[in-house]
């Protein structure tokens, strides 16, 4: 995605968490642009929150420099 900065990726997470606890408390969501989730879309959120969690880790880490570290105990 061009132009997709950190700070845009994690504002996307942010209202598709918003949305997954909405939906988990009962409530409808409706975006500003007049769509409306339901409990019926709760496997769309959970699409959208794993997409945008993986976006943010992927700028996140290009804004590190592309170094990525796993650290393993070593016993």
């Amino acid at each position: 995605m061009a132009g997709l900065t950190l700070e845009t990726a994690e504002q996307k997470l942010a209202e598709w968490l918003a949305a997954d606890t909405a939906l988990q408390d009962g409530q409808d969501v409706t975006w500003t642009d007049g769509r409306r989730l339901t409990q019926s879309d709760a496997g769309e959120v959970r699409r959208n929150i794993d997409y945008w969690d993986n976006k943010c880790k992927e700028l996140g880490a290009q804004r590190a420099g592309g170094r990525c570290r796993t650290v393993k105990a070593g016993w």
